[in-house]
């Protein structure tokens, strides 16, 4: 049987985790960045397809051309995170299914060249990764801002020309500046977002 997370656990993934909008120098090396992958890779998708697909933006040069591309509020926080992430997803994971799911890979790729089925397939489960992505680097001691402020159109043909893979939310990690934080905002309830049935 498996045990529930302890509560500090829930609260360094949840209650207490908060947006970032300014950043410390401490250091985040490319070994955490490979661990967070490799935990977050995991989390399940449809058909184990994983589309999503990462850049992970830490040089000086690749922050300023993404910066260039995100809104105004949001340009410090890319340029002063030391790696933002875009989150993206391939059109074309199917081709990786004979590796994914060996045993029905023939049979998800007929269904995944239906119209509009790859475009909608990716996008969700290209989604959920990124959230996986999130708690993964939550639940190893980093901080994250997620933020869908940019051009999107841009960041496809800067990051990803030649591709099939779209850009979805960019996501800086690191460890957070707890003065950059805004105060906590309400939720729904329960009954407020659902029911039972």
């Amino acid at each position: 049987m498996t045990a529930a997370f302890p509560n500090h656990s829930l609260d360094q993934i949840f209650r207490s985790a908060r947006t970032f909008n300014d950043w410390t120098d401490r250091p985040v090396d490319d070994a955490k960045l490979r661990e967070i992958y490799d935990l977050m890779k995991w989390g399940p998708t449809s058909a184990n397809g994983s589309p999503a697909r990462f850049v992970w933006v830490r040089s000086a040069e690749g922050k300023a051309k993404l910066a260039a591309l995100a809104m105004e509020p949001n340009r410090p926080k890319v340029l002063k995170a030391l790696v933002t992430v875009i989150v993206g997803h391939d059109l074309d994971f199917a081709g990786e299914l004979p590796k994914l799911m060996p045993h029905s890979a023939e049979m998800m790729q007929q269904y995944f060249a239906l119209p509009g089925v790859a475009e909608s397939t990716a996008m969700r489960n290209g989604t959920l990764q990124g959230a996986y992505l999130i708690i993964a680097a939550r639940a190893l001691g980093l901080d994250c801002g997620p933020m869908s402020g940019f051009d999107n159109a841009g960041v496809n043909e800067s990051f990803f020309a030649g591709s099939r893979i779209r850009s979805n939310f960019i996501c800086s990690i690191g460890h957070g500046d707890p003065a950059s934080v805004f105060p906590r905002n309400a939720r729904l309830s329960f009954e407020e977002a659902g029911r039972l049935a």
